[in-house]
């Protein structure tokens, strides 16, 4: 496979990655054995970064929108998102609250797609 989606699946942005990675075709296998015994380079990037928009955004519990929303357009370390967490700007508080109201609406959802679903199943049982 192509380094781009080794990166994805792994969990690592390409531009920092060496270029034992960059360079080459990736097997599922190799894939396979880094995910399972990572080399030093991987568990740096992983603890340290620069982090992908989704590991970012994951970090920081809003959503990659929110990101871009924020003007976040370059990858930050885990320095730089402890630093944001410690000391959240209005940007991130925001989001996050936006995000709490997602998450909210989405147990709703589900909660009321399960109830609608046992009425059916009771319905077509009498």
């Amino acid at each position: 496979m192509k380094p781009e989606t080794a990166a994805k699946k792994l969990g690592i942005l390409l531009a920092a990655a060496p270029a034992e990675f960059t360079d080459v075709e990736i097997s599922r296998e190799q894939l396979d054995e880094w995910a399972a015994n990572p080399p030093a380079w991987l568990e740096e990037l992983r603890k340290n970064g620069p982090h992908p928009r989704p590991v970012m955004a994951g970090k920081l519990g809003v959503s990659t929108s929110g990101l871009a929303r924020a003007g976040i357009t370059e990858a930050l370390t885990t320095a730089e998102i402890s630093a944001l967490l410690q000391q959240p700007p209005a940007w991130l508080v925001t989001e996050r609250a936006t995000q709490a109201e997602v998450r909210a609406e989405q147990v709703r959802v589900k909660e009321r797609d399960a109830e609608r679903a046992a009425r059916r199943a009771a319905d077509t049982s009498r």
